[in-house]
């Protein structure tokens, strides 16, 4: 297998060099290798299905995780990456879809768990016959929110993961010189490709980040690991602002990536003020994983393509460009949601992002979306799978979700609901908790009589809309 044997040989090169810490321990590469092989050796007992058992990995960042997700890969398992704050609901809709035969976690479970790794539960799972068959190249699989209303599960081959992960160390000029601290979870892109295997492949050091990314809890880890790299979604730039960061806290970065969502222009601008650190603007979508990067001055900017990227901004009446990518790290396609990522690439092998936007002087600025998803804090939302959950909440009688700002000014998930007599909206937020993940929960409620409509029966947006200009419910 080719990410199995690309981790392998990191481990031949740089043997006794410091490879990875975390809140749980730290291990240098010959180490890890032997802890991931060991796992490897217990996970072994899952191929009673079949040659390619399917590990669900839902945890958070740890070396532990890393172990596992290596141990799987050695095992000739098949990995399927999961957010670490998934409710049990959208676990139980990814085995239904995805046909799991084991789930590794850190969560507190009803009955007796099976201990598997330091730090990590198993939960054995039932699968009769496959619902959908895996790709033949497939050796990672991730999820991203579609519009299908269920996570959508995306299929790599191991050729694309590591093209993803070398374009992503030379098109950023990574070096073994270099200390990677990651607030990102492991399961989302943005660490996923700028983090994992990009950073073993250098011989550089990755260290994690687990629990509430808070500013002041950053800038220790960032004094404690001496790192030159910070990973990170927005929010947590937005709050080193806030709270006044200054020089001395950053003295060893030599740059501040950020993605998942749209820096804005002035947190990228003051931020580097305050600490002298550049930004480094890095536009990804998950089925196609890393497409650009810059640290250019420019707050619109996100840069030039990297290295086997390929960005098109095709001519729109009246609007920017509609943005179409092709990568060497494309997904091969949705394992359960056959033919939609398919339908979503043209004949020359771009993928339609759903994104607006134009190229200055080759470099991509983008200036808004064409579809609905909600982008909370770098991590999508579809509006169908929330409007579902909510749905089916006894005395929900209507319920619209949509995008609004919050009060510092980010996108944030709201929803208008008709009631019945009795039912409230904490109610409603009660209810829905276990079945979605933390972020996609509607932050912003409002309760009405009637929604409002088009003749044609579409819910009027605009009007939706400004029963939150007066604040949060």
């Amino acid at each position: 297998m080719i990410l199995a044997a690309a981790f392998a040989r990191c481990a031949d090169q740089y043997a006794d060099i410091p490879a990875l810490s975390g809140p749980d321990s730290s291990a240098d590469y010959g180490a890890l290798h032997e802890r991931s092989l060991h796992a490897a050796g217990w996970l072994s007992g899952t191929r009673a299905v079949d040659d390619r058992p399917r590990i669900g990995l839902a945890a958070r960042n740890s070396t532990t995780w890393v172990t596992a997700y290596l141990g799987i890969l050695h095992a000739g398992a098949v990995p399927f990456l999961i957010d670490a704050s998934a409710g049990d609901g959208e676990l139980e809709r990814i085995h239904e879809d995805c046909s799991l035969d084991l789930l590794l976690h850190d969560r507190d479970t009803a009955g007796d768990p099976v201990p598997a790794l330091p730090g990590l539960t198993a939960t054995h799972r039932r699968t009769g016959e496959r619902r959908h068959q895996l790709h033949p190249d497939t050796e990672v699989c991730r999820f991203t929110s579609g519009t299908t209303g269920r996570p959508n599960c995306l299929e790599f081959s191991g050729r694309a993961v590591r093209a993803a992960a070398e374009n992503w160390a030379v098109g950023t000029a990574m070096t073994a010189d270099d200390r990677i601290l990651c607030c990102a979870g492991l399961s989302n892109g943005l660490a996923f490709n700028t983090s994992l295997l990009s950073s073993f492949l250098v011989g550089a050091q990755l260290h994690l980040s687990h629990g509430l990314p808070t500013s002041g809890r950053i800038r220790r880890l960032v004094a404690e690991t001496q790192a030159t790299r910070l990973v990170a979604f927005p929010a947590l730039y937005d709050s080193f602002v806030r709270t006044g960061s200054g020089r001395a806290d950053f003295a060893s970065v030599r740059v501040a990536i950020s993605s998942g969502a749209p820096l804005r222009a002035d947190t990228k601008k003051r931020f580097t003020e305050l600490t002298g650190v550049p930004m480094g603007n890095y536009y990804g979508v998950a089925e196609a994983g890393p497409l650009t990067y810059s640290t250019a001055t420019s707050a619109r900017s996100l840069g030039r393509p990297l290295p086997g990227v390929d960005i098109q901004a095709r001519e729109v009446v009246d609007r920017d460009g509609a943005v179409h990518v092709r990568s060497a790290s494309m997904a091969t396609r949705y394992l359960n949601a056959p033919g939609l990522l398919e339908s979503r690439i043209d004949g020359g092998g771009h993928y339609s992002t759903g994104d607006r936007g134009r190229l200055e002087d080759g470099e991509l600025v983008l200036t808004g979306r064409s579809n609905r998803m909600i982008n909370v804090g770098g991590r999508k939302v579809d509006p169908a799978e929330v409007g579902n959950a909510i749905s089916a909440v006894p005395g929900v009688e209507q319920a619209v979700i949509l995008e609004v700002p919050d009060r510092h000014g980010e996108p944030a998930v709201a929803a208008v609901l008709v009631l019945r007599e009795g039912l409230d909206a904490g109610e409603v937020r009660l209810r829905i908790r276990d079945n979605l993940a933390a972020h996609k929960v509607p932050t912003l409620i409002r309760v009405v009589d009637a929604i409002p409509t088009t003749v044609i029966g579409k819910p009027v947006l605009h009007e939706l809309r400004s029963l939150f200009d007066a604040g949060t419910s």
